[in-house]
């Protein structure tokens, strides 16, 4: 039971790290909040998901309980099917890709991070955020 409240609270409680660094450090990293919101949970996402695909010592059969960042990889860790784990790539591909649009400010970043953060559940929270700050602040050129 105590494992079971651990790897919960650990996996709701992560994407708080990547908020509490760009409240504290956003300003002063390159691209300020899109590092922070949408650039270092996607590398996380892409690292997590190559180690358990690759790495992570299968358990036969799977449990429900694995330690999971998304909603994606649970369901690949609780079944091993490699659709998930491809899912889950596809899931950072296009995290890499609001990213990109973020950094550059194009049109649609908002949005790109707004699919990001929904798909990528509880890991994609800081991109949600971000998407939906972007959406509801208006743009100087708006003024």
């Amino acid at each position: 039971m105590s494992y079971t409240i651990g790897i919960g609270l650990w996996i709701l409680g992560f994407p708080g790290l990547f908020l509490a660094g760009y409240r504290r450090f956003g300003a002063l990293t390159p691209f300020g909040s899109t590092t922070w919101l949408a650039g270092l949970p996607t590398l996380a996402m892409l690292g997590w998901t190559t180690y358990c695909r690759f790495f992570w010592p299968k358990l036969h059969p799977p449990t429900w309980n694995a330690p999971s960042y998304t909603f994606v990889c649970w369901l690949y860790c609780s079944s091993y099917d490699v659709v998930w784990s491809v899912t889950a790539y596809v899931i950072a591909l296009l995290g890499v890709v609001a990213t990109l649009l973020a950094m550059r400010h194009q049109d649609a970043d908002e949005y790109a991070l707004l699919g990001f953060g929904l798909l990528a559940l509880p890991l994609g929270l800081p991109a949600l955020y971000e998407g939906y700050r972007r959406t509801t602040v208006r743009q100087p050129e708006e003024l």
